[in-house]
């Protein structure tokens, strides 16, 4: 292996010799073919086209790291919840592959600092980080196969952060714990959504959510998708007793 990494960074030019040794140290193995690595990091801002003329970016990588992830994730559980239903075991694997957790798992690696693009890296949104992990799952299934694949997410997703125990406590959408316990009980709830141009010009978003006609929290964020989940965040603590009993 070290004989291939010799050759590599003889051949390539020394910025691609970098990103080689910096790969290698994450991924804890030596890669064989690092453009599918240099590809997981591409995105199509880069506006980069194969001498077919096909779009060369991370898109097709992360759909194959999601599905990779989701496999081998699944797999563990099977194998260590033997007393999970079809709804448990799929309800602990959307926690530990949810979009935040993914977020952090890339965050925790620093993979944006590789990216390849024409957008500042500041003007991403939050969930950059969550999709080049998942291209770069796809990357490594290309290159080695699913064992590699498979020892990887053992490595950098389940030994580190899945406790069985923990996870089940805990919520990764507090709006739908309420809407779920809204429609067990026949409650009538809805999401009033208005505009709100905040502080130093920055548009916020209002949300009221109600459950019987009642108002029952309030919250503003940057988006409506999280202010709703904020506003249900305070519904949830709000009815906690009555939504965790059985």
């Amino acid at each position: 292996m070290r004989i291939l990494k010799k050759i590599f960074s003889k051949s390539r030019s020394l910025e691609d010799g970098i990103f080689f040794d910096a790969i290698e140290k994450i991924l804890g193995f030596t890669p064989k073919d690092i453009h599918h690595y240099k590809k997981a990091f591409t995105h199509r801002s880069s506006n980069r086209m194969s001498s077919e003329g096909k779009p060369i970016n991370y898109e097709r990588l992360e759909f194959l790291g999601d599905a990779m992830l989701s496999s081998v994730i699944a797999a563990h559980l099977f194998n260590k919840a033997p007393d999970g239903d079809e709804g448990y075991l799929t309800k602990m694997r959307s926690k530990i592959v949810s979009r935040e957790h993914l977020n952090e798992l890339g965050k925790d690696l620093n993979l944006i600092k590789f990216i390849e693009s024409k957008v500042p890296v500041n003007h991403f949104g939050e969930n950059i980080h969550g999709n080049i992990f998942e291209s770069l799952v796809g990357a490594i299934y290309l290159d080695r196969g699913y064992e590699y694949c498979e020892k990887f997410i053992q490595k950098r997703v389940i030994i580190p952060y899945v406790d069985i125990s923990k996870l089940e406590g805990k919520v990764i959408s507090y709006k739908s714990l309420v809407i779920e316990w809204c429609q067990k009980e026949k409650k009538i709830f809805h999401y009033d959504i208005f505009e709100d141009n905040g502080i130093d010009g920055e548009r916020l978003f209002g949300v009221k959510l109600s459950i019987d006609n009642k108002v029952i929290a309030k919250a503003r964020a940057t988006s409506k998708k999280k202010a709703e989940e904020k506003a249900s965040q305070r519904a949830y603590f709000a009815f906690q007793e009555k939504m965790d009993k059985k």
